[in-house]
């Protein structure tokens, strides 16, 4: 297993570590509960120095981004970033990313964990345009900061105005007494904050400076397992569980993100383009248990017949309100809100209902 920079300071903290994407990650500190909690009302700090980080760059680079993304770079400008998937040639989703543009023919892709090595072969492999490709995956670590009191409690460490960069922006600059930090606000959990790229040199001076400037706000460490249920109240998708190579952008309810109409040829252009006109014939849904039971991965979903029309993808105990809820594909006759769904949990057919995204608001 590879180790993250900020290997040791989750061991002193005493974390619960477990494999993750090729890397010992902490999963939780104190509980997942409690972490979740620290993130939707205070501020919490989330290692995710497992992503992967290439940077395209030159004459062809939009162009290579343009050919292999859904989205529309072509809109970004500097200092701004951008959610996209990867169509994979065959309906399906190589991997969703986030594409930042800092500078003219600069730009950098971040990618899941577990999908370093696809992603870059995939990339490379549409790479007929000359751009010049570097992955940075091994040298960089980043720091989620999140929470509703993430500003405040950073605002001393950088003279860039933080409650000034706006959703989906991000700014180059001084934080944690270094240079050239990029601080980015976004995140994957539905509570605002930022998100920090450094050296993994830098890392462990970073990680203390937040905590220094983050104690008089309650500030803690959090693991994934947190992750994963603040993600699932807002209906982030999980790559891997809600998307991967056998889901269209379109069946699982990314059409914001799949930009049919720009001028770039894009893979699965012509493709989404059919599936848009003839309909899909699932979706992705997100769900509420009526009945008690906790929802998980791959459970069947039924009609009240018994019939099979779907399974779960993601599914947890929202602590945020105190009910069981997931997501999962379901034929697309059983997929308006409020259509009530079966969740096969022990040969048990337990009630739930189709309801509109965000559960937490």
């Amino acid at each position: 297993m590879k180790k993250t920079a900020l290997y040791n300071k989750h061991v002193e903290l005493g974390a619960k570590l477990v494999p993750f994407a090729g890397y010992d990650m902490p999963v939780q500190y104190e509980g997942v509960n409690a972490e979740h909690e620290t993130v939707r009302n205070g501020v919490g700090v989330f290692d995710v120095s497992h992503m992967g980080e290439f940077y395209i760059k030159g004459e062809g680079a939009l162009d290579l981004i343009q050919k292999i993304s859904s989205n529309d770079a072509s809109t970004l400008t500097d200092g701004r970033a951008q959610y996209s998937c990867m169509p994979n040639g065959k309906g399906g989703i190589v991997d969703d990313l986030i594409i930042y543009r800092r500078g003219e023919n600069n730009y950098l892709l971040v990618v899941n964990a577990s999908n370093i090595e696809k992603d870059w072969n995939w990339i490379s492999s549409h790479n007929d345009f000359g751009a010049e490709m570097t992955n940075m995956s091994d040298e960089y670590s980043l720091l989620a900061i999140q929470g509703p009191k993430a500003v405040e409690a950073m605002q001393s460490l950088t003279p860039v105005d933080l409650s000034e960069i706006k959703f989906y922006h991000f700014e180059e600059g001084e934080f944690a007494g270094l240079d050239n930090i990029i601080i980015s606000a976004t995140g994957y959990t539905g509570s605002g904050g930022f998100e920090i790229y450094c050296k993994n040199a830098d890392a462990e001076t970073v990680w203390g400076k937040v905590f220094e400037a983050g104690a008089a706000y309650g500030i803690k460490a959090i693991g994934l397992a947190a992750r994963d249920t603040l993600r699932l109240e807002m209906g982030y998708c999980l790559y891997g569980n809600d998307i991967d190579d056998t889901t269209s952008p379109l069946e699982a309810g990314l059409g914001w993100i799949t930009k049919l109409g720009k001028d770039a040829d894009f893979v699965d252009k012509d493709f989404l383009i059919k599936q848009k006109e003839e309909g899909v014939s699932r979706k992705l849904i997100a769900f509420e248990l009526i009945d008690r039971g906790i929802p998980r991965h791959d459970y069947p979903i039924t009609d009240a017949k018994g019939n099979n029309i779907g399974k779960v993808t993601s599914g947890t105990m929202s602590p945020s309100m105190k009910k069981a809820i997931g997501l999962g594909y379901v034929t697309v006759d059983h997929a308006a809100i409020d259509s009530e769904i079966y969740i096969e949990i022990r040969n048990k057919q337990v009630k739930a209902q189709v309801v509109k995204l965000p559960f937490y608001k």
